[in-house]
Formats: C-alpha cells, sequence, structure tokens
C-alpha cells in the first residue's frame, strides 16, 4: 500500500511539473543583463529579449544588475526560484571568473543551467600604424627583438580582450606588457594616440579606426574569418596554431529549471536568433548566432572555463 501511494505521490508531482511546463510562461519573465547598457550583454539580451517576447507571447523585461565583473547578476539569478520566470544573459566573463575570482557566492556549472548559446563575438588584434609589423609573424619577431617593451591595453584585468592577448604571449613564446584601463573607450584612444602599440579589440569598435587607416587588423582572434572584413585571416591562419578566442553570450537560469522548459527556452531562442533579421542584425556587429543544445551548451561552458583557467593561471591576473 505504502508503495503504491509512493507510486502515486511520484507520478502527481510529474503530472504537475508537465503542467506547469506546458502553461509556461504565463508571466513576464526577468532576464539579467549583468553588466551596464549598452554594453555587449546589454545589447545582446535586448535582441534575445525581444525574440522571446514575440515566440513566447509574454513580455521579457531586461534588467541591469551589474558589479564585480558580472558576477553580482549572475549571483542573483543562481539564487533565484528555479521557475523560468528569472533568467540571465551570461557568457565567457563568467567562464573566466571561475579562474579570477578567489571567492563568488555562486557556483557557474553547480548553480546555474546552461539553456541556451546565443551567440559569439570574434575580436581582432590590432597596431599602431608606427609599428613595423604587418602580420601576425611580424609581430611576432618584433616581440621576441623587444621583450617587455610592446604594450598592450584592455578594458581592465581578467577581460577578455586582456586574456586574449595572453594567450596570444603563451602561445607565441613572447613578452608584452598588460597596460589595465577601467574601459575600452581610453584603450581606444590611447591606442591611437601611439602611447599603446596594439590591442585586442571588437569589432564594433575597431572597424572605423580600421578602415580610416589610423589602426591596422592583423587576424582574427576567432576560427573563421569575418564577413565584415573578409582578407584578414584568423590567428590560426596566420601561423598561431591554437589561438582561438571568442566571445560567447547564452542563456543561464537557475539549477532545477524543469526539462520542459529548459527545452522550450532553448528551441524557441534557438529559432528567434537564426530568424534573417537578427543574423542580419548580429552580422552587423561582427557576431554569429550559435545554436546550441542545452547538453552541447553545458559542456561548451565546462570546457570553457577549463581553457580560460589555464590562461588565467599563466597571467598572473586575480581579482578580489
Amino acid at each position: 500500500m505504502c508503495s503504491s501511494r509512493l507510486i502515486l505521490l511520484v507520478a502527481l508531482l510529474v503530472g504537475a511539473t508537465s503542467a506547469i511546463a506546458q502553461d509556461y510562461p504565463s508571466k513576464p519573465i526577468r532576464l539579467i543583463a549583468p553588466f551596464a547598457p549598452g554594453g555587449a550583454t546589454d545589447v545582446l539580451a535586448r535582441i534575445a529579449g525581444q525574440k522571446l517576447n514575440e515566440r513566447l507571447g509574454q513580455p521579457v523585461v531586461v534588467e541591469n544588475r551589474t558589479g564585480a565583473g558580472g558576477n553580482i547578476g549572475a549571483e542573483q539569478v543562481a539564487k533565484a526560484v528555479p521557475d523560468g520566470y528569472t533568467l540571465l544573459m551570461g557568457g565567457v566573463p563568467h567562464a573566466i571568473a571561475v579562474s579570477l575570482y578567489p571567492k563568488l557566492g555562486y557556483d557557474l556549472t553547480r548553480d546555474l543551467t546552461a539553456i541556451a548559446e546565443v551567440a559569439s563575438f570574434p575580436s581582432m588584434i590590432v597596431l599602431h600604424p608606427s609599428l613595423p609589423a604587418r602580420n601576425v609573424k611580424a609581430l611576432i619577431a618584433l616581440a621576441k627583438a623587444r621583450p617587455g617593451q610592446l604594450n598592450f591595453g584592455s578594458a581592465g584585468n581578467g577581460s577578455p580582450n586582456h586574456l586574449a592577448l595572453e594567450l596570444f604571449k603563451t602561445l607565441a613564446g613572447v613578452n608584452m606588457t598588460h597596460i589595465p584601463y577601467r574601459g575600452a573607450g581610453q584603450v581606444v584612444a590611447d591606442l591611437l594616440a601611439g602611447q599603446l602599440q596594439l590591442a585586442s579589440m571588437g569589432f564594433p569598435i575597431a572597424m572605423p579606426h580600421v578602415k580610416a587607416g589610423k589602426l591596422r587588423a592583423i587576424a582574427v582572434t576567432g576560427t573563421a574569418r569575418s564577413p565584415l572584413l573578409p582578407t584578414l585571416p584568423t590567428g590560426i591562419e596566420a601561423g598561431l596554431p591554437g589561438f582561438d578566442v571568442n566571445s560567447w553570450y547564452g542563456v543561464f537560469g537557475p539549477t532545477g529549471l524543469p526539462r520542459d522548459i529548459i527545452t522550450k527556452l532553448n528551441t524557441e531562442t534557438s529559432r528567434g536568433i537564426n530568424a534573417p533579421d537578427l543574423r542580419e542584425r548580429l552580422g552587423a556587429l561582427g557576431a554569429e548566432p550559435s545554436a546550441k543544445s542545452p547538453e552541447a551548451f553545458t559542456l561548451y561552458v565546462r570546457d570553457e572555463i577549463a581553457k580560460w583557467a589555464k590562461v588565467v593561471k599563466a597571467s598572473g591576473a586575480k581579482l578580489d
């Protein structure tokens, strides 16, 4: 009798969960963008939120919860009720944070569920035109001839573009000096002024200066060339095997989300980001839609955590 009652109880619980998932969503969804308005994370959150709104029939309200390199927003979602109504636009900064911060209020793989990747952004390596190097091999040779004398800037210690060039240094076996700034705007200003010799920089920021001849682009950081600059080789093509850096972003939720809700969000996010109008909008930003199953996205996040742990260790970067 007890066994029968237990089976009945389990069946009722499963049925109730399925019913909730079928009715989902029945109210507005909060999508936390853990960085300031106008940045890549915020822009992607609003683009994805608009598409989810269209496909799910409920408002998706983007909230900017900034601070601690994106970790305040991530922690808020990690501690939220796992009902699908509080989601996170997370990404590569959170994979890096696992090794960069000695203490976090959440565990990326234990406390958050990877639901759907949205897009990935390669960057480009750009030089001040006065630098006598026109390709990756020449830059490596110059850096070896001038150890520690070439300065590169980034928007801060542990930022993706900082660690992109730390990975470059490791793979190329060169020594260059990192100069951290408080934002990308300052990096651009000092690079244009010749106070920095090079940087890894996103396409939207770098492209106008490259086209104007004020900066020289020598490589794409990802594994594929960008349609925005199809003649620009990847770092791998330019002779640096293993150089693969993309700033990726995707939708996460708290651990414990019902499977049906995860599947629904993944399906509708993937369909939304592959719509022709959205592919065009992402392409203008130098980004590519990146649809993955929840399982594939989960494995990718784990691989990224391991990859960046090695780069953070090699760079010596740490943040409190």
